[in-house]
């Protein structure tokens, strides 16, 4: 099986939000995505992977496999959980090459999720991305 590219991807997840018809299903989705994201052990919520910015406490831990950056992430808020497993549906398994071609900003503007994020969420999503695209430089 190959894996899709990150591009293909995106249209993906654009392809899934499409199909519901109001941000209230879009944020029930989100929600089930992230439903889906296994816990992180006790052990790894720590200060040092909690990402800072966040109202929410939101821990993510990344790996090397090669020239990959393997993402885990995990959340004690659902919607903020659910971001986290879209993020980590774009960049996880990515080169550092790969995950600098795309921005998850505009991914949620082209699903129509970015303008129903309250400040404090929009601002724990840009300290995810931001701890991403760090780790990937």
């Amino acid at each position: 099986m190959t894996e899709l590219s990150i591009q293909d991807t995106v249209e993906d997840l654009v392809d899934e939000f499409d199909l519901l018809d109001d941000w209230e299903q879009r944020y029930r989705y989100l929600i089930d995505m992230g439903k889906a994201l296994p816990d992180l052990p006790e052990a790894e919520r720590t200060e040092e992977t909690r990402v800072k910015g966040c109202v929410s406490q939101v821990w993510l831990i990344e790996e090397r496999d090669g020239d990959k950056h393997i993402f885990r992430a995990d959340s004690d808020a659902h919607i903020v959980r659910g971001l986290a497993a879209l993020l980590l549906r774009l960049y996880s398994g990515r080169t550092g090459e790969e995950i600098g071609s795309i921005d998850a900003r505009d991914v949620l503007k082209r699903i129509v999720l970015a303008e129903h994020l309250s400040p404090q969420r929009s601002n724990g999503l840009a300290s995810m991305i931001g701890r991403i695209q760090a780790a990937a430089g």
